[in-house]
């Protein structure tokens, strides 16, 4: 995801991608160029009132006069507040509505991805992409792209004034303005690289804490505290020392301008004081206003070395967003076939499939399943077992065959109605931090409480949930932590009950159940699979006994297919053996 191709100081494709999201607020981009044109010839004609006002007051010692321009001085700033304040709300209220434009495609971009994307993408990675680098593209706008605007416009105003008003004090003023523009090129050419550097660390940093917070069990389990630690220091100093380029930086160029200003404002002092005494073609109010008008005219090329930078930034994770966003990592979803309701045949036919190129996991496997039917799969693992789940629920694309439903290919339907009519319970049961009817209804508007609490009562687990803090609404937690992980398989069954799937899948749904939660575990399975087609996988062979067909993997082949009992008649066969040492070791009759 992270991407390693050099942007240059200004990429007009990025940028001009960046600035189509600002065409559906044109009214207030529009508004945010009128107040920061503006603000910079309010602000650049300041210095000069207040120079006009030494010259024709405080040096005539006309004290009416001053105090009326004083109150005239004092509206002047009112009006340059108030049209700082509109610029700054203005511009910080367009890049807020366009990152949530952004950030609103770019998540539901991301929702479409198929499971290979997922697989080979770092969590920690993607939330930077979403909220980190999103974030910093509102400043592109409120602190990058406005704030040069009005920075150049000032600049612009202000040179017109200094030399209308004075063309050789402005020449003076002017003359190490070359030396601190070149320094200022300089410095955003290396500025840029070292934020690319710094958002990749950040990237990196988010990655790997996530990661270590997720599995924290793990490392405690496996006492890796002081080896987590450890690498932790490693990355986290690479973040620091990426930082550091950006300060180092930094330090440098803010001196210079410093020092150049500093120049400026000198020979200034010196020309005009000398002028002043000697021929007096430059006034006091002149000089004054002069050094006022240099201040704000090289402070504005130190800030837009800055807020370039800010600008480069917003580019830099806008290139990374749209890295995101150009990625075509989907199942094709043109298929708009949706009947009222599946009735439940699968059928795979000579179907191939790998997720890497060249490894295939499915070497074309067929078989049939018949409405109504409960179907096992077993096999070892890596045998395809979990594929076959993946493919009919169309988180892959098949490399060749078909997969038929209702005799209709599966790419045909509409994904979304496709989706609705399975359901599936994992051995890793997912829950999200919420209540528990939240978590079985997935929060949609059809499913009501009390048609969940039916449902629970009628697979026999109503009574488990009623014994918990406040029933129904009780909060869960990340993942389901509050939560054993029998009670967890527990709630999947309901919400897998509640959907009213025509196509039921348990993925080892029952390989980590507890001794208390298996009786009513299996009560829910009797319950859920009845009149309703079934497809499931366990390694514990006592669970499908009364499955109607039992299917059997080996690395990728259909290498038996037939009842329990059959399988157990073929001499040498995969089931038989398979069931001999399972039930061996387990000492089950």
């Amino acid at each position: 995801m992270t991407t390693n191709k050099k942007i240059k100081i200004l990429d007009i494709s990025i940028f001009g991608r960046i600035m189509s999201y600002a065409s559906a607020y044109k009214n207030l981009f529009i508004f945010s160029g009128v107040f920061s044109i503006l603000l910079a010839i309010v602000s650049a004609l300041r210095p000069r009132l207040i120079g006009i006002g030494i010259d024709d007051y405080v040096r005539n010692k006309n004290e009416e006069g001053f105090l009326s321009f004083t109150l005239l001085i004092f509206a002047f700033l009112f009006v340059e507040v108030l049209l700082q304040l509109s610029f700054i709300y203005l511009a910080n209220l367009l890049g807020q509505n366009v990152i949530k434009d952004i950030r609103t495609k770019l998540f539901k971009h991301v929702l479409s991805f198929n499971m290979a994307y997922f697989n080979n993408s770092s969590v920690g990675k993607m939330v930077t992409r979403v909220v980190s680098d999103v974030e910093t593209i509102a400043q592109f706008f409120s602190q990058g792209l406005f704030m040069i605007v009005n920075d150049i416009l000032k600049m612009f105003f202000i040179a017109a004034i200094m030399l209308y008003t004075n063309w050789k004090l402005a020449l003076i003023a002017f003359i190490v303005l070359p030396i601190l523009i070149y320094a200022t090129k300089v410095f955003q050419k290396s500025i840029k690289t070292a934020f690319q550097e710094v958002r990749t660390q950040v990237a990196n940093l988010n990655s790997f804490v996530q990661e270590r917070v997720t599995g924290m069990k793990i490392v405690q389990l496996f006492n890796r505290e002081e080896i987590e630690y450890q690498k932790f220091q490693i990355i986290n100093n690479k973040h620091k020392a990426a930082h550091i380029k950006t300060v180092w930086h930094f330090s440098i160029f803010y001196p210079i301008a410093e020092v150049l200003s500093s120049i400026a404002i000198g020979l200034l002092v010196w020309y005009g004081g000398k002028e002043l005494i000697t021929h007096g073609n430059v006034t006091q109010g002149e000089i004054i206003s002069f050094i006022m008008m240099t201040e704000m005219l090289f402070r504005p090329l130190r800030q837009i070395a800055d807020k370039f930078t800010t600008l480069q930034m917003g580019m830099v994770a806008g290139d990374r967003i749209f890295d995101v966003m150009d990625t075509q990592s989907h199942i094709d979803t043109e298929g708009d076939y949706a009947p009222e309701k599946i009735l439940g045949t699968i059928d795979f036919n000579n179907v191939f499939f790998s997720y890497i190129k060249d490894e295939p996991i499915l070497k074309g496997i067929s078989f049939h399943v018949k409405q109504g039917e409960t179907v096992a799969i077993v096999g070892a693992t890596g045998a395809g077992k979990s594929t076959i789940i993946n493919l009919i629920n169309r988180f892959y694309d098949i490399d060749s065959g078909t997969i038929l439903v209702d005799n209709i290919p599966l790419k045909d339907y509409d994904l979304n109605f496709l989706r609705n009519e399975i359901a599936i319970v994992l051995q890793d049961v997912f829950l999200f931090s919420d209540s528990i009817e939240n978590n079985i209804s997935l929060q949609k508007e059809e499913i009501t409480l009390e048609e969940i609490k039916e449902a629970a009562h009628q697979i026999g687990i109503s009574d488990f949930i009623n014994t918990l803090p406040n029933g129904f609404e009780y909060n869960v937690k990340e993942r389901g932590i509050m939560l054993s992980s029998g009670q967890r398989q527990l709630i999947a069954f309901l919400r897998a009950y509640v959907s009213n799937p025509s196509i039921l899948i348990l993925d080892e749904a029952t390989s980590s159940i507890d001794s208390h939660s298996e009786q009513m575990i299996q009560f829910a399975i009797d319950k859920i699979t009845k009149d309703r087609t079934s497809i499931v996988i366990a390694h514990r062979l006592a669970t499908i006994k009364n499955a109607d067909k039992i299917i059997v993997l080996d690395q990728g082949n259909v290498v038996e297919q037939g009842t329990h009992n059959e399988l157990l008649k073929i001499t040498d066969g995969f089931y038989k053996n398979l069931h001999d040492k399972q039930f061996a070791n387990q000492q089950i009759a």
